[in-house]
């Protein structure tokens, strides 16, 4: 068996990635490449859930950007994602004709169920953890998997993420309080109706997505004494229920301007960083273990040990 290069290119709603992982002939493998363009797709979908045309010339103009950089790696395999932007989206047979016209590659829509079963893979790959609930906060979704014995009990996609509830809320700016507790009684309202959730009160909250990395990345920032830039992975990176809090407090007294201003906080996430995290802050209010712990391996990471374990049958 050869050894292979991997490129997983993944259209978030509010994000898209590149990862190239290169996989050698017994199955192992690494990362040797990876790339992020903001490209918001979700933007402006509204209640019509119809993709923009500028959001979809940002994306295609990314995927373009891409396929330079894999177009010059050897024995490249490409495979291409999007998640709930394009899943929910009523125009979206029209951008994925212009993805294959355009770019030239196949994208598969993935369902909320399989999405939410590779973060599980990635998860459970990387982190030692018996019992937990993934909760992984995209643009227009969020995915949650109750983890029983390492085994995947329950999971459930829901059409709610950072872009959207921000959007719909008007958590963007300043946030009046009425907005906030409306937003808050919606995401209340949503978790309650999910029967299995009563059992993932007692066990850690395992976060991915973009809005939780940058909930990671702002707490180490304000413990490194307001450093803007620091390095090094999150993964395994755990925090406890009064320090997101603290956090989501201190969003909340401060305006756009103000918020782009925070260490480890990305300008161009501070309009939806608010939003991003009520999935998270919702759960922790039902949540009595109240630990938090950040993974970096999800989707991508899961798709990959799916690939390497159906290569290792054929072989």
């Amino acid at each position: 068996m050869v050894e292979e290069n991997l490129a997983i290119v993944d259209l978030g709603s509010n994000s898209t990635r590149m990862a190239i992982t290169k996989i050698t002939p017994d199955g192992r493998f690494r990362e040797i490449k990876r790339v992020k363009e903001n490209t918001r797709l979700s933007e402006g979908m509204g209640r019509e859930k119809m993709l923009q045309k500028n959001a979809m010339d940002r994306t295609i103009a990314a995927l373009k950007k891409f396929k330079k950089i894999y177009s010059t790696i050897p024995n490249i395999k490409v495979r291409a994602i999007s998640t709930a932007a394009v899943r929910q989206a009523k125009n979206r047979q029209e951008f994925l004709n212009r993805v294959e016209n355009e770019v030239g590659i196949h994208l598969q829509v993935l369902s909320g169920k399989k999405e939410a079963y590779y973060d599980y893979l990635g998860v459970i790959r990387t982190l030692k953890l018996n019992h937990c609930l993934i909760l992984d906060v995209g643009g227009a979704s969020c995915e949650l998997v109750l983890v029983q014995q390492r085994r995947a009990r329950d999971l459930i996609s829901l059409p709610v993420g950072a872009v959207n509830l921000s959007e719909q809320f008007h958590l963007g700016g300043y946030v009046r309080s009425a907005d906030l507790f409306r937003a808050q009684v919606s995401m209340n309202n949503r978790l309650t109706k999910i029967p299995w959730l009563r059992y993932a009160t007692r066990v850690p909250i395992v976060l991915l997505g973009g809005a939780n990395r940058t909930l990671a990345r702002m707490t180490r920032a304000y413990h490194h004494h307001g450093r803007r830039h620091i390095s090094g992975s999150i993964h395994g990176y755990q925090l406890s229920s009064r320090v997101v809090f603290a956090t989501y407090r201190e969003l909340l007294t401060r305006n756009l301007a103000q918020r782009r201003r925070m260490p480890g906080l990305e300008p161009e996430r501070a309009d939806i960083i608010i939003g991003g995290m009520l999935p998270l802050v919702s759960l922790l209010q039902r949540n009595s273990d109240g630990r938090v712990i950040f993974s970096e391996s999800g989707v991508r990471e899961g798709i990959i040990t799916e690939y390497v374990n159906q290569r290792k049958k054929k072989s």
